[in-house]
């Protein structure tokens, strides 16, 4: 481009000093300007061209990369997820096994309370009817008479 420049400037000079120039020559001259400026905008095309398609490349490879990121944290987040349901169904059968041995405990302990009222109240009716015979025995002994037995 800066050949065609300096001959356009030469060009320019001959016309002014020569009355036989011929303006076919700076015709011709502008025709390889346009060429010129067709060949440099064809190549900034291309250019730009091979930009696009390597921002495409670059970005089809982010996108993938994203795409192996993501599937690799669902994948950690579901054995995250099948490890807590595992546990908390563990503490849930642990926390039921519990309920259901306090339950059982406590029909024992009903039982065992149900026992003891039972053994004491049989112990009271025992006292009051040895005490009955006593005070029975103590009123025969006071009043001085034998019993025929």
């Amino acid at each position: 481009m800066e050949d065609l420049i300096a001959q356009f400037g030469i060009l320019s000079n001959q016309a002014l000093q020569d009355k036989s120039f011929d303006p076919a020559t700076i015709e011709d001259l502008m025709k390889l300007f346009e060429i010129e400026a067709y060949k440099s905008w064809a190549a900034a095309e291309l250019e730009q061209q091979q930009e696009v398609e390597a921002a495409e490349v670059a970005m089809q490879e982010a996108e993938d990369y994203m795409d192996s990121v993501m599937e690799s944290a669902m994948d950690e987040f579901r054995r995250f997820e099948e490890e807590m349901e595992a546990m908390s169904k563990a503490e849930h059968d642990s926390l039921v096994a519990r309920a259901e041995s306090a339950r059982k405990m406590g029909k024992v302990m009903v039982m065992e309370n149900a026992a003891t009222i039972a053994s004491k109240r049989y112990i009271e009716a025992a006292l009051n009817a040895a005490t009955a015979s006593m005070k029975s025995a103590w009123k025969g002994i006071s009043t001085s008479k034998v019993h025929p037995s």
